[in-house]
This record gives structure tokens, C-alpha cells and sequence, in this order.
């Protein structure tokens, strides 16, 4: 027995009413043809010159997400990712909100992950890093460490000098530098 939905409409192409938009629909000047040829083609033409990006897209989207390839592609593709539990502009933890902040005196722009999202990079981070606690903190593809270990790198110095490593000047290090030049004139 059709269902009533399909009864509807064969009912409805029966009738006149139907008929008539079908015939208006077409039904164009010559003029409206053109442009309507001109607009498929250009779609078609956009979707083929989209497609390479499109390819890499789907590409970049095919691991699965907590896969070891997933974190090894996110890692490879920033100088410097973070791992944490919010976002840099809400943590949701107090040890992310410490990265957070040692991040914005270095003046380091990096690419953030909110493991609270989704379970699978929560736990799949874990593994992949072997590290059990969030956040987690990655230089140039390498695990740095969580919080406790960036701050003590923050303090010592050594984190200046590993993002100099990979062509980021710390901010703090400008400063510095800044002050060097006032205190020499």
C-alpha cells in the first residue's frame, strides 16, 4: 500500500494546478536561457577548480578523529598546539587557564584543542602523547609537557629558547630587548 505522502503527490501531478507550474517552470526567454547556461557553467567550472582543496579537505578529514594519524596530522600542521580543557578564551580548568596565560605573556599565537568536545581526542590525546593529565603542550611536532612543565620552562627560560628554536621570538624577549636599548642611550 503507498504511503500517504506518495499518494499526495501523485494526486497533486494530476492535477491542473500542477500542470501548470511544471509548463511555467519550462518555459523561458531566450535571454533567461542564456544566463541559466551561464550559471551552470560557472558552477561547474567553480566545483572543478574546488576540488583539489575539496580533495585535501576530506583528506585531512578522513583520520579518524583520536586516531594516532589525526593527532600526528594536527601536530605536524602548527609550530606550537595545545591540548586543554576549554579554549584559550574560556579554560574550563585551572592548569589550562596557566598555559593559557604563560602563552599570552610569550606572545605565542597557537592552534588550541578543546578535549572537552569531543572523547575521543580526550582520551585519544592521552594515548597518543603518553600523558595522562590535560592540558598538554606540543613545540614544533615534539610533546613539551602539561602545565607543571611549561611553567617551569616559562621560569627558567628554556621556553624562550624553544620557541626561538622554531622561528618564535617571545615577547618577553622583545621586551627585554626593548629595554636594553633604552637603558644603552
Amino acid at each position: 500500500m503507498p504511503s500517504p505522502i506518495l499518494k499526495r503527490e501523485t494526486s497533486a501531478r494530476d492535477s491542473d494546478e500542477w500542470q501548470q507550474t511544471t509548463s511555467s517552470r519550462r518555459k523561458h526567454s531566450p535571454g533567461e536561457a542564456y544566463i541559466i547556461t551561464c550559471i551552470m557553467f560557472s558552477a561547474v567550472k567553480f566545483a572543478r577548480a574546488a576540488r583539489p582543496s575539496l580533495t585535501g579537505f576530506l583528506r585531512y578529514c578522513s583520520a579518524q578523529v583520536g586516531s594516532k594519524e589525526y593527532f600526528d596530522k594536527l601536530v605536524a600542521d602548527n609550530k606550537v598546539v595545545v591540548f586543554m580543557k576549554g579554549t584559550p578564551d574560556m579554560p574550563r580548568c585551572g592548569f589550562s587557564n596557566a598555559v593559557v596565560q604563560i602563552m599570552r605573556m610569550h606572545g605565542v599565537n597557537y592552534d588550541s584543542h578543546n578535549v572537552l568536545a569531543d572523547d575521543n581526542v580526550r582520551q585519544g590525546i592521552k594515548e597518543y602523547s603518553d600523558w595522562p593529565t590535560i592540558p598538554q603542550v606540543f613545540i614544533n611536532g615534539d610533546f613539551v609537557g602539561g602545565c607543571d612543565i611549561l611553567l617551569q620552562m616559562h621560569q627558567s627560560g628554556e621556553l624562550i629558547e624553544e620557541l626561538q628554536k622554531v622561528g618564535i621570538t617571545s615577547a618577553l624577549l622583545e621586551q627585554e630587548m626593548e629595554d636594553d636599548k633604552g637603558e644603552k642611550k
